[in-house]
């Protein structure tokens, strides 16, 4: 794929870019080794003052570089704003709380003098230059939720960013730099996807977090399972939303809504499979349908567009196929299911039902602004159509029964269960999935301790 930004509202493209050479790549290795040695001893006072900058920067930003993701990317304008006011609040939330959250560790009295020892600490440490390999569909947020957290623990970043959202990428560096952060703190590598292997094999460089699809996670995984490093990868979701007949079916059904067509249903922790207990699930389609029906399709840069269009030509078509498996395979098309007429890559909101085991859409991610409506006879049933996908990123339930909460909270595969509400990344909650959605957390204090040398440091008398 070349680096390039492509209009997805009407396939122009607008900047194309070369890709790094061998030698300016050598060069940002070297310098982010260069400056991981002295950044690493800087203090948490002094990495909090540049990481505030960068949020105040982001929000004088916030407006252009929200009409830039938009441009490459097709998300609402609206929504691109938010986007850029939820990284700033990262930075703020981290740059408050690291040194807390990194504050050494002193165990149990008893365990000190049975060590033998006069005093043990257990010690948060950098572990140095970090691969960050991310992907178009949030393309500040799911870096800035990596870097805030790294550079505050004081690693430093080597952003490898999706080609289609070039503009983005190299805003970010500049962000980071206007912020006061020394040269090489973070970095963003115009490269392909091919170039990825060999910096992961690159000594300078100590670990790699990714978010994206399954193959470029197992590929990124393997190499650095190769090389013994660290990884954390959030991959793909098919997220269960599962509404019981306690749930107050007008919210329930008008949050679905929101739940599967945010950033275009192109995210991971979007709600994609509505499972529906069998006593309120006529009532719960069709208000389900109706909303989805009234979303406001068009250009993404209007005020009221509440539909852009997908990412790309390829996303469009792949979203498509599945739509037409399952329609030959018997599913039932609610609403939407047919490709517009016109430039740009949109997609009508859709609901399918009737889906079975057999439908590619029932194992397969579905990345766009499709849902599928299950019906389940009871909790048990509800339950094991939940589990029965290769994913487990999070999961919404909607009951008022204490009972069914505490159920679903131990029987759900997943890293995350939303009660009454939609699936949200927030800085103060770890965030990862299980099975195919990956491993690590990412936010919060596991978050940031994910890439730290954990140091035991033990003292005789």
């Amino acid at each position: 794929m070349p680096i390039a930004t492509v209009n997805p509202a009407n396939g122009e493209t607008l900047k194309t870019y070369e890709p790094m050479d061998e030698d300016e790549l050598e060069r940002r290795l070297e310098l982010a080794e260069a400056t991981f040695r002295t950044y690493r001893t800087t203090s948490f006072a002094e990495r909090a003052r540049l990481l505030n900058k960068a949020a105040d920067l982001l929000d004088e930003d916030q407006r252009e570089i929200g009409r830039i993701m938009t441009t490459e990317m097709g998300k609402p304008v609206k929504q691109a704003r938010a986007e850029a006011a939820k990284c700033a609040k990262a930075m703020r939330w981290y740059a408050e709380r690291a040194e807390g959250l990194l504050a050494d560790e002193e165990p149990a009295e008893s365990d000190v003098t049975d060590s033998g020892a006069s005093r043990v600490r257990v010690r948060y440490r950098p572990l140095g230059p970090v691969l960050a390999v991310m992907p178009w569909n949030f393309p500040l947020w799911q870096v800035v939720r990596f870097a805030a957290p790294a550079l505050m623990a004081g690693n430093v970043g080597l952003l490898k960013h999706a080609s289609n959202v070039p503009q983005t990428a190299l805003y970010l560096e500049d962000l980071f730099h206007r912020a006061g952060f020394p040269e090489g703190c973070f970095q963003t590598l115009l490269i392909g996807s091919a170039a990825v292997d060999d910096i992961l094999r690159d000594e300078r460089v100590k670990a790699a977090t990714l978010t994206g699809s399954e193959p470029a996670g197992r590929a990124v995984a393997s190499t650095s399972g190769e090389m013994i490093k660290k990884t954390v990868l959030e991959l793909g979701g098919s997220d269960p939303y599962v509404v019981m007949p306690s749930a107050d079916l007008d919210r329930a059904a008008a949050v679905a809504v929101t739940a599967r067509v945010q950033n275009n249903g192109q995210s991971c922790i979007a709600a994609k499979r509505f499972i529906v207990h069998t006593d309120v699930y006529d009532a719960f389609a069709e208000k389900f349908v109706a909303g989805m029906k009234a979303l406001r399709t068009g250009d993404p840069l209007a005020e009221d567009t509440e539909i852009g269009p997908l990412a790309s030509e390829q996303g469009r078509n792949d979203l498509e196929e599945l739509v037409d498996d399952a329609r030959r395979s018997g599913a039932e098309v609610l609403c939407g299911g047919q490709r517009p007429d016109g430039p740009g890559w949109y997609y009508p909101p859709t609901v399918l039902a009737g889906i079975t085991r057999e439908m590619r859409i029932h194992r397969e991610e579905a990345f766009g602004p499709v849902a599928t409506l299950y019906r389940a006879g009871d909790l048990d049933e509800a339950v094991l159509i939940a589990n029965d996908s290769p994913f487990g990123l999070s999961s919404n339930v909607w009951t008022r029964d204490e009972n069914e909460v505490e159920r679903f909270a131990r029987d759900l595969e997943a890293g995350a269960v939303y009660v009454n509400g939609m699936t949200a990344s927030h800085p103060a909650f770890p965030f990862g999935g299980v099975k195919r959605s990956g491993y690590g957390r990412e936010l919060s204090g596991h978050g940031i301790r994910e890439f730290c040398n954990i140091t035991t440091v033990w003292q005789g008398a």
